[in-house]
């Protein structure tokens, strides 16, 4: 059945998921919210990944038995995105409403093109897929791959491992440096479906270094 994940304090509604017996049975033993994914017909407890977790203080269901309402102290975002709510999007209801959540949105990008411009940006790509692998929103390519498993992956890695070498074969540069950025991504979902942290390659990097 569907779940309202709504926070204690602010009353704002942050997510929906679903839940069935066992997973429903979960959250009652943890503390903590668990959901059933639909998708991948499997138990999954939130924030066991990324650790934002959400403790329930209240459990609710409605008249007709057949929604569940969690309040939750949330401790981190809900959002795959890094939002505190899911739904942080609105529908246009007027021209004046419009440009403005197109001005939103044109914000957004740019935030977002700005992080991508740091130095961080192999962080920043770490901690989306780790969000995917705990969320798995359809659609997501990353989503993809974490359900086909570890030979999807490691097919994806050696393919592109041979685009790059082809690519630096080449001219121009370009091709060499798109080809790169693919296995470094693919490279990542590898790291992260085996629980390897971009901080533990730094290390062994720094320990040869020495």
């Amino acid at each position: 059945m569907p779940a309202v994940v709504q926070d204690y304090q602010t009353k704002d509604v942050l997510m929906v998921a679903y839940v069935n017996e066992e997973s429903l049975n979960l959250s009652l033993e943890k503390g903590e919210t668990v959901f059933f994914s639909r998708s991948r017909q499997e138990i999954w407890h939130k924030g066991a990944t990324s650790g934002n977790t959400q403790e329930i203080k209240e459990i609710y269901y409605d008249c007709d038995q057949d929604t569940i309402l969690f309040l939750v102290d949330p401790a981190g975002p809900a959002c795959h995105t890094g939002k505190t709510s899911c739904f942080y999007r609105k529908i246009a209801e007027d021209t004046d409403a419009k440009a403005e959540e197109m001005m939103e949105m044109q914000q957004q990008a740019q935030n977002i093109e700005a992080e991508f411009e740091t130095e961080k940006v192999v962080d920043f790509l770490y901690d989306l897929i780790l969000s995917r692998k705990e969320e798995m929103p359809e659609g997501s390519y990353t989503t993809y791959l974490f359900e086909e498993g570890i030979d999807k992956i490691l097919k994806k890695v050696g393919e592109e491992s041979a685009e790059v070498i082809i690519a630096s074969k080449n001219e121009p540069d370009e091709e060499l440096i798109y080809e790169s950025a693919d296995l470094v991504y693919h490279m990542l979902v590898l790291l992260a479906e085996r629980c390897i942290t971009p901080d533990q390659i730094r290390a062994e990097l720094k320990k040869r270094h020495k």
